[in-house]
């Protein structure tokens, strides 16, 4: 991993990236979502086309002229599907090509009808039914309210939004370590779920990252008149606060209520995640300038433990977990040594679109901008 500083880092994982990947067509999958994410914010912040045109080429081969994205099913009510409807509005606000309004018009239709629980809140899945996970407040909200923004206003549409992430919180979150943990059952019935209160056992580190960034992108978008505003923002201030307080050495472990205990490791995609969603805080105003400082030096730490370079010089980000879930296969049953003997591998398209993401805001603090304003 580096060892020095290395400037400019979000353009040369991303080029790294491109020539190693190609197009990102073979899924309609979340992790291309992310990646692209982060190619947005790099064509903002450069001005370099072959950013954009990453994103334009692969949707544009995904989406027929009728607006259907291939692999896409809607029947599944899978949040997950969702986190590539940002990057439909993008390219119809770019482009104007009426395609890329029917296909985010046709993900937003899945939220008419996503399960939920009696309380209101949006089913993980289908197939995963009466559950709440972090991970998919990041793959539908931001998308919500982003379409809201786009071809709104929909006040009910803000207010649902606001709603599913106050209701994670609260169903996720455990007392006694001020942390939430990775998904509720409703039913407490699940293999994972503890019987008196339906939380999985462990704050995850993926997990929590998703929430963070679902919590600061949607406070970009979400309207500060709405009832609900200050409540998501005073998740995201407490939630901000301790996570800088239990950082190792500047970023996160895999199993984040678990310090010291053995097998457990620092991981690169929630470190990403949250590491991105202080910055962002900071340079919103949502934050004390304090944490963007503090969040800059764990941005620093993702590069000391996390990039690395191939004698070739090729970049990429190291010690990804691979995947984890809750039930649905065997052994996901929400415990430390599940989460731990997950893989862990290096080029994920996960951690390296976070990475990508935290360098644009880091850069912009380094910098001393505002914005993405060329």
């Amino acid at each position: 991993m580096l060892t020095e500083y290395l400037p400019l880092s979000g353009e040369k994982v991303a080029d790294c990236l491109i020539k190693r990947e190609g197009l990102l067509c073979k899924n309609w999958s979340y992790d291309y979502g992310v990646v692209w994410r982060g190619m947005e914010m790099l064509y903002a912040l450069t001005g370099d086309k072959r950013y954009f045109d990453f994103i334009l080429n692969a949707l544009d081969g995904m989406i027929n002229e009728e607006g259907n994205p291939a692999g896409y099913s809607r029947e599944a009510y899978n949040l997950d599907y969702l986190c590539i409807g940002r990057q439909l509005i993008y390219l119809y606000r770019q482009t104007e090509k009426e395609k890329y309004k029917r296909a985010s018009a046709l993900l937003r239709s899945q939220l008419e009808n996503q399960p939920r629980t009696s309380d209101g809140g949006f089913w993980h899945k289908k197939v995963y039914p009466f559950q709440m996970w972090l991970d998919g407040q990041h793959m539908a909200i931001p998308f919500y309210l982003q379409y809201d923004a786009a071809f709104g206003p929909d006040e009910k549409a803000q207010n649902d939004a606001a709603k599913q992430l106050i209701l994670a919180y609260r169903h996720t979150l455990n007392p006694d370590t001020g942390l939430p943990c990775h998904g509720w059952d409703e039913k407490k019935q699940q293999i994972w779920a503890d019987p008196q209160t339906g939380r999985a056992a462990h704050a995850w580190g993926r997990a929590v990252g998703w929430y963070m960034v679902a919590l600061v992108d949607s406070l970009e978008l979400l309207q500060e008149e709405n009832q609900q505003y200050s409540e998501v923002l005073e998740i995201f201030k407490m939630l901000s606060e301790k996570l800088l307080s239990i950082r190792q050495d500047g970023v996160w472990l895999q199993v984040m209520d678990c310090p010291g205990r053995i097998g457990n490791y620092l991981e690169s995609s929630g470190s990403c995640l949250i590491t991105y969603a202080i910055l962002k805080g900071a340079r919103l105003g949502l934050l004390p300038g304090e944490y963007g400082m503090q969040a800059q030096k764990s941005f620093e730490s993702l590069q000391r433990h996390f990039l690395g370079q191939m004698k070739n010089g090729e970049y990429f980000i190291a010690k990804c977990c691979q995947g984890a879930g809750l039930g649905g296969y065997t052994g996901r049953d929400g415990s430390f040594d599940y989460y731990i003997s997950e893989n862990v591998n290096s080029r994920d398209l996960k951690a390296t679109g976070a990475y990508i993401q935290a360098a644009c805001e880091e850069q912009l603090l380094r910098e001393g901008r505002r914005g993405y304003g060329r």
